[in-house]
């Protein structure tokens, strides 16, 4: 019986570094296919297999010409010109409708909050296509089908659910009593929501507006059914080099992809931090 607390120690260490091992190991069965691509988008040779140079590491192997291809190929850069024109236009409205959704949900004489929030977040269950064929006739009787207006208000839609949950989270630390503080100072509400409570959520307004930006930049579905020509994106540009042309471009531009996806989810981590700091402050 001595000897229990010890082997108990042990055991539960071991377990804990166990957990931690299978964790990373499913972790790098997931990123698998993302690393792979990665080398794979220097071959210097027009295929989607490693090469004997390659394998055996030999420098005339490697290639950056087809990162050279999506600067000289014109579709790539309408491509990516549309990509980000539009998600950063629906991220903006997205953000703007999120938060405002977010903090009149946040107070608690809010009306029918359960329904109205099932109904903002609705377009995170629904499924894209339903979502897409709906949308599609819809904006048909408003001739919005191939246009950039229609196209940054679909991609909005889907990125408003995701600024209303980072809001909602932000807002759950939030003191009321600064709000009622403000309003007693003389402040209108809008001065005070804009001076008081704006500074303290941005961080959750910052988050929010980059998922819905990475959603609208990733998102192709709703492009097949609602885009033009002219609207291509980058997803778009994507699934019909697979059908009509396919060569290491693709991986090139699903590399570039992926760091990008890094940095935002290292901007993210970071404002997840400074979140946590200044509700610790509060």
């Amino acid at each position: 019986m001595k000897h229990f607390p010890a082997y108990y120690t042990i055991w539960h260490k071991s377990g804990h570094y166990g957990l931690r091992v299978f964790a990373f190991l499913v972790l790098l069965f997931l990123m698998l296919p993302i690393l792979v691509i990665m080398p794979l988008s220097f071959n210097a040779e027009p295929f989607f297999t490693f090469t004997e140079g390659m394998l055996a590491l030999d420098p005339e192997a490697y290639s950056f010409q087809w990162y050279q291809e999506i600067i000289d190929d014109q579709k790539w850069r309408i491509a990516i010109r549309n990509s980000f024109v539009v998600g950063v236009a629906a991220a903006l409205i997205a953000t703007t409708l999120g938060t405002l959704a977010a903090v009149g949900l946040a107070s608690p004489w809010m009306p029918y909050k359960r329904l109205i929030t099932a109904l903002l977040l609705s377009p995170m269950i629904v499924p894209l296509i339903i979502i897409a064929a709906g949308m599609f006739f819809f904006y048909t009787q408003f001739n919005l089908v191939g246009t950039f207006t229609g196209l940054i208000i679909a991609h909005a839609a889907l990125g408003v659910p995701f600024v209303i949950i980072t809001v909602t989270a932000t807002l759950s630390g939030f003191d009321r009593s600064l709000f009622v503080a403000g309003l007693s100072l003389g402040a209108s509400p809008l001065k005070v929501f804009w001076d008081v409570v704006i500074p303290l959520i941005r961080p959750g307004v910052i988050s929010g507006g980059l998922f819905a930006f990475v959603t609208s930049f990733d998102e192709v579905v709703l492009v097949l059914f609602l885009a033009g020509p002219e609207q291509r994106t980058i997803p778009r540009q994507m699934f019909s080099g697979l059908r009509e042309q396919i060569n290491p471009t693709i991986l090139a531009v699903a590399t570039l992809l992926v760091v990008l996806s890094a940095l935002m989810l290292f901007v993210l981590e970071a404002l997840r931090r400074r979140s946590v700091r200044l509700g610790g402050n509060g």
